[in-house]
């Protein structure tokens, strides 16, 4: 089935009985229908399978649409099922419904609510996707030969934390670990002093796919369930001098922030977008390429990054704007030939599996995904508008995302917010 296929559930004119979804600039109109977990707030209730829409949380077992709470198990039906229960949400809270008595019942506001990870995540993969980002970062490290020399053939990797992850509003400790200066004849133990943001994808898989039997490219996406927002959080000091010959492992595994909802594939259907390599650049090996993907394998999302500092807050300041970008022009990979290349050598994926894009920068300094980037290791600070400046991250600063679909023809999709604020080192 090709990805960017529409059916009545994308329609523009569809209006919600539920007025806060028709609102304009609204992250959750009737045509997004994330998916994500709750329950009331100061509950100690198990969590519950919920839908945003507008500004309230549809209780999905409540409508009878489902007969249980478990996320994976749902995620992990096949395609053409989770398409048959996002035609019967979009019915039931459609303006006309004769459902809307009963599930009126089934709704509570957002603001009542506790929201959790949307699902259990058993393993989490953290890929490199972003070439602008790949290039800047190499420079400054390898000012010779930026890009490494598998970058544009493989889809480079690492075995990430799970057990970190949390969601939107998570707070965590900085980071401590090894450090080594320039200059220095031994490493040194402290706090992180280069503490960085990571602006990336989520891409949560749906259909997992038996041990030892890959996923062909033109199958990929049947097995990805959605897309949420992450931040993967990344103590740059630490990293320099622990990520050879391994890879990173404390720099990254201390916090890691999602999105509490999860946009699905099928609402993304009308933000689809031709993927293609750039002139001169090498093509993809077969095993990674197909029609389907170069037809409609990338993904027309605009992404922004937020500051706001603790000077800011006690000011009651809003967060200021660092950079903004689209995943279309910055990812090298698309989505399905991360999901194509993970299970090539047998690899088994499950239900709730986290495939992270890595860093998505743009080409141009203010669409950089990092302060590493926008600052150019720390050579140039951003100056904010009170007259506050920043390398790194300080304690007290609050970092948030945000990610949003705009086409001409279709109705905006909102990937909500993704905030995390740091704190003192123990």
């Amino acid at each position: 089935m090709n990805p960017d296929a529409l059916n009545p559930t994308h329609d523009p004119a569809l209006r919600s009985w539920v007025a806060s979804a028709n609102q304009p600039g609204c992250d959750f109109p009737i045509q997004n229908l994330p998916f994500g977990r709750f329950r009331p707030s100061g509950s100690s209730d198990a969590f519950r399978i919920g839908v945003a829409i507008g500004d309230q949380v549809l209780d999905l077992r409540a409508t009878g649409l489902i007969g249980d709470e478990d996320m994976n198990a749902l995620m992990g039906h096949t395609r053409e099922a989770r398409q048959h229960l996002r035609a019967a949400i979009s019915a039931g809270l459609a303006e006309g419904s004769d459902q809307q008595a009963a599930w009126s019942k089934a709704l509570l506001p957002q603001s009542a609510v506790e929201l959790t990870v949307p699902c259990r995540i058993g393993d989490y993969t953290d890929f490199y996707t972003g070439i602008h980002h790949a290039r800047t970062v190499g420079s400054l490290f390898r000012p010779d030969e930026p890009l490494l020399p598998n970058y544009q053939w493989v889809p480079i990797g690492y075995h990430g934390r799970a057990s970190s992850i949390g969601i939107s509003g998570q707070r965590f400790r900085r980071p401590q670990g090894q450090t080594k200066a320039p200059d220095a004849k031994t490493p040194s133990f402290g706090p992180s002093k280069r503490l960085d943001y990571e602006l990336e994808l989520g891409f949560l898989v749906g259909q997992g796919n038996a041990l030892g039997q890959p996923i062909p490219i033109a199958q990929a996406e049947a097995h990805l369930f959605g897309v949420t927002l992450l931040n993967d959080w990344s103590a740059r000091d630490i990293q320099a001098w622990e990520y050879q010959p391994l890879g990173p492992f404390l720099s990254k595994n201390f916090a890691s922030t999602l999105s509490p909802w999860i946009v699905t594939m099928e609402a993304l259907a009308p933000f689809r977008a031709p993927f293609a390599r750039p002139a001169g650049d090498p093509q993809p090996l077969p095993y990674l390429d197909a029609p389907v993907n170069s037809a409609a394998g990338a993904l027309d999302i605009v992404l922004e990054v937020l500051l706001q500092t603790a000077k800011m807050r006690e000011a009651g300041e809003a967060p200021v704007r660092l950079t903004r970008g689209n995943v279309r022009d910055a990812a090298y990979w698309t989505a399905a030939q991360l999901i194509t290349h993970h299970t090539v050598n047998g690899c088994n994926l499950q239900p709730g599996d986290l495939l992270g894009s890595g860093t998505l920068s743009g080409p141009k300094p203010d669409e950089a995904g990092s302060l590493l980037e926008l600052t150019l290791g720390g050579k140039q600070q951003v100056e904010l508008p009170n007259g506050e400046r920043r390398s790194f991250l300080e304690d007290g600063d609050t970092l948030i995302l945000r990610g949003f679909c705009e086409r001409e023809g279709a109705v905006r999709i909102g990937l909500g917010e993704v905030s995390g604020t740091v704190e003192p080192a123990l």
